[in-house]
């Protein structure tokens, strides 16, 4: 076994946690890849493999040659990649996070569209709303909502999402609608306070072209998305957030949007990854199939898209 072979056997035991899964996916025997990890570690002089009966993790000597042995063979595949059938046929792990309400909303439901076109392609599918760290956790891209924050990772713009300001109707019902922005210092909001910053976002709005903005108090301030508009519907107070996740709510009347005539700016949606990977086929061919589903949905729901406008991003998609 080259010294090839033997980090990209290496590096599966550890993403896989066993020497049996890591044997069954290579096709090896069993013997082989242990005989292969015992030769690793005298050339090397150190050890690497911490085993026990149900997992085989890294000793500090083996994550640092983890990292290493990561790196090495990316550049190895974005080497081979750029040429012949790689780059026609993508093959390989992709590790994608992804702003869950945008997930929901626009790839959850074509997945399987993905997987039959690529089906070379391992998809490893990670959401939340959290500042991930892309090189650190080995994610090849994201799909987030808001301006950018990170540095060092290449930003591709894919849509405006168009924002509304909004509230129950039980909290209309019992505090009017206000005719103002002025009108909202008597009214309460429930705050979001934002992963990626720490800070609570402030309200925004779009007065003759110009952003203008409101820190409002209120009784509840949550970090997710779902905590958001289930804290709204309760009638806690008022929320903003792009108009296709509510679209169903302000149907039903379930919701009311307020001050449409002073709207939020809408919402970047982007795609990021690190620059070192932006020639890989799996990495290049998911980015493209996103931009085709959110562009896709947007036409489908024509009220969800609006010109491009910059916005902070603060609150959730």
């Amino acid at each position: 076994m080259d010294r090839i072979d033997a980090m990209h056997l290496f590096t599966r035991i550890v993403d896989l946690g066993s020497f049996t899964a890591a044997a069954e996916e290579l096709d090896l025997p069993r013997s082989n890849v242990t005989y292969a990890v015992q030769a690793l570690e005298k050339r090397l002089g150190a050890r690497l493999l911490t085993r026990s009966t149900r997992h085989v993790s890294p000793t500090p000597e083996g994550h640092l040659y983890y990292e290493r042995c990561r790196r090495v063979l990316e550049e190895v595949e974005q080497a081979e990649a750029v040429l012949g059938e790689a780059a026609q046929q993508p093959r390989g792990r992709l590790r994608v996070d992804l702003q869950a309400g945008l997930a929901a909303a626009f790839v959850f439901p074509h997945l399987g569209d993905f997987c039959k076109r690529y089906p070379g392609i391992e998809l490893i599918v990670g959401t939340g709303d959290r500042l991930v760290d892309l090189v650190r956790e080995g994610v090849d891209c994201v799909l987030r909502g808001g301006t950018p924050q990170e540095s060092g990772l290449v930003a591709r713009r894919i849509a405006d999402l168009s924002s509304v300001t909004c509230a129950s109707r039980e909290y209309v019902a019992a505090h009017g609608l206000p005719a103002s922005i002025d009108a909202l210092r008597q009214h309460q909001a429930v705050n979001f306070q934002s992963s990626a910053t720490g800070r609570v976002a402030p309200f925004e709005f779009l007065v003759d072209g110009r952003l203008q903005t409101l820190t409002m108090r209120g009784p509840v301030c949550v970090t997710s998305a779902p905590a958001y508009r289930a804290c709204c519907l309760q009638g806690l107070g008022l929320i903003q957030c792009p108009r296709f996740g509510v679209a169903s709510l302000l149907a039903s009347g379930e919701l009311v949007e307020l001050l449409p005539q002073t709207p939020p700016p809408p919402m970047p949606v982007s795609v990021m990854f690190p620059k070192q990977r932006q020639m890989m086929p799996r990495v290049r061919v998911f980015i493209d199939w996103v931009v085709e589903r959110v562009q896709e949905g947007l036409t489908a729901d024509s009220g969800a898209a609006s010109p491009p406008m910059g916005h902070s991003g603060g609150h959730p998609g």
